[in-house]
């Protein structure tokens, strides 16, 4: 049986696996490449076309995460890749360098969709706000299960400085604080959400939500807050999905 693709592209690494949307788990094993420098549309395009090669043939569409802002498959911004990504059509690039449909969605977006389909939020109503903590912090605001792109919620100002900056996983390791001390940080920055979309449920995760129970009781916040499932398989299971849902694919 032929399986959507979903190709989960970052800063360091670039890893793909053909998905099985009934369990939302990978077909095969995944296939990791090291990102090309500079990454480069053509430059990534050529590892996206390794990685798909190391798979049986096939016709099915292919979804992919980029660390950026996209819309309507055009990329917006460009924090962690290479700066010629702003302004490209990745679709179209990617569509005709791979022969076969691919649709690009914001890394976050992806990994949330992910989360409400088959994750921490299956089956949940209302808005549910997936945090990201790691480098930054991504988000993705999915509504009655239907995303809603682009939230870049880490770039938020949090009192007098951008949220992802202060808050951030990477900015616990850079000072040195404890999961005391974070977490005092997250409570602000989710306090701060919540006066501003009153959400249902938040989803926490990035390669810390693994350590949930040292920090996730210490975060003051009015809503549920849960730990992110899939861990590191949703990037590509979410992307996996996108592709399938853009490509109007009925099984």
């Amino acid at each position: 049986m032929e399986h959507p693709f979903g190709i989960d592209f970052g800063g360091t690494g670039i890893k793909g696996a053909p998905v099985d949307l009934e369990v939302g788990d990978f077909a095969h094993d995944r296939i990791r490449i090291d990102t090309p420098r500079p990454a480069t549309p053509q430059a990534v395009a050529e590892v996206f076309g390794q990685i798909i090669d190391s798979f049986p043939a096939s016709t099915r569409p292919v979804g992919v995460t980029v660390p950026g802002i996209v819309r309507r498959g055009v990329v917006h911004s460009a924090a962690n890749i290479d700066k010629s990504w702003i302004g490209e059509d990745a679709d179209a690039i990617f569509t005709a360098a791979l022969g076969r449909e691919v649709h690009v969605v914001n890394d976050a977006d992806a990994a949330g969709l992910a989360e409400a389909e088959y994750g921490a939020a299956k089956g949940r109503g209302g808005l549910v706000m997936v945090i990201t903590l790691g480098t930054g912090i991504g988000s993705a605001m999915i509504w009655d299960g239907q995303l809603v792109p682009n939230s870049e919620m880490g770039h938020l100002e949090l009192d007098g400085a951008v949220a992802e900056a202060t808050t951030a996983t990477s900015a616990r390791e850079r000072e040195g604080l404890s999961w005391e001390e974070w977490s005092e940080r997250l409570t602000a920055y989710f306090r701060h959400l919540e006066r501003l979309f009153s959400p249902d449920l938040f989803v926490i995760g990035g390669g810390v939500s693994k350590s949930w129970d040292k920090f996730g009781h210490l975060i003051k916040a009015e809503t549920e807050m849960v730990p992110a499932t899939l861990q590191n398989r949703a990037g590509i299971v979410g992307a996996a999905l996108v592709a399938h849902r853009m490509a109007g694919i009925e099984d």
